[in-house]
C-alpha cells in the first residue's frame, strides 16, 4: 500500500467521522436545543461548543484539512489516478468545513458564550445564532458527504489502474506472428511426414525376397 492510498484512507475517514458530527447537529441536537426555553436551550449550546474542544475532536477536525491538502499536492506531483477525484475531496472538506466553520460557526459560538442567555439580549442572540449557525452547519454535512464521495472514487480509480498494470494482456497483434507462423510450418510438417512415409513403403518392398 502506498502513500496516496493510506493518506486517501485517512482522508475518508476523517471526513466520514466529521460529517457524521455535522450531520447528527442537524437532524437531532439543534432541533432540540431549538425546542427546549431560551435561556436552556442557549446555556446547552455553550456547554456543547465548550466540551466539543477537545483534543481528539481538534485532531480530527484540524488534521483531516492538513492530510487532506497534502493528499491533493502529492496526487499532482505523483500524477497519481484519480487525482482530480483527491483534489475535489481536499476542497470541498477544506471549503466546506474549515473556511465555513471559522467564518461562520466558530464567531457564532464566541458571540453566544459572551451573553447571558437568561437576558432579553441572550434570546435575541440566540434567535440570531439559530438563524445563522443551522444553514452553515447544513453545508458543512453536505461538503462532507460529498467528500467522502470524491475520496471513494478516488480510492476506486487506483485499485482499477492497479488491477489493470498487473494483470497480463495478449493482444491479436502479439497473437498473429504465432498463427501465421503455424500456418507456414503446417506444409513443412505435411511434406516431412509424407516422404517419411513413402520412404518406409520402398524399403520395405525391396527388402523382401521376390516370389516366383
Amino acid at each position: 500500500m502506498n502513500i496516496i492510498k493510506i493518506l486517501t484512507l485517512a482522508s475518508l475517514t476523517g471526513t466520514a467521522l466529521m460529517g457524521g458530527v455535522f450531520y447528527a447537529f442537524s437532524t437531532a441536537i439543534m432541533g432540540s436545543l431549538q425546542r427546549m426555553p431560551t435561556g436552556q436551550g442557549a446555556a446547552a449550546m455553550n456547554l456543547i461548543s465548550a466540551r466539543i474542544q477537545n483534543p481528539l475532536f481538534l485532531l480530527i477536525f484540524i488534521g483531516t484539512a492538513l492530510v487532506s491538502l497534502a493528499l491533493a499536492v502529492l496526487a499532482f506531483a505523483k500524477d497519481s489516478p484519480g487525482k482530480w477525484w483527491l483534489v475535489a475531496g481536499a476542497a470541498l472538506y477544506v471549503v466546506g468545513v474549515m473556511i465555513v466553520s471559522f467564518g461562520i460557526n466558530i464567531p457564532l459560538n464566541n458571540s453566544l458564550a459572551a451573553v447571558d442567555p437568561n437576558t432579553a439580549a441572550g434570546h435575541t442572540q440566540w434567535v440570531n445564532y439559530l438563524a445563522k449557525w443551522n444553514p452553515a452547519n447544513n453545508v458543512r454535512a453536505i461538503t462532507c458527504t460529498l467528500a467522502v464521495v470524491a475520496f471513494g472514487l478516488a480510492l476506486h480509480a487506483g485499485s482499477t489502474t492497479t488491477s489493470t498494470t498487473m494483470a497480463p494482456s495478449r493482444s491479436p497483434q502479439n497473437a498473429q506472428p504465432n498463427h501465421r507462423q503455424n500456418l507456414q510450418q503446417d506444409p513443412q510438417q505435411k511434406q516431412t511426414a509424407y516422404t517419411s512415409r513413402y520412404v518406409d513403403h520402398r524399403g520395405t518392398a525391396e527388402d523382401q525376397p521376390a516370389r516366383a
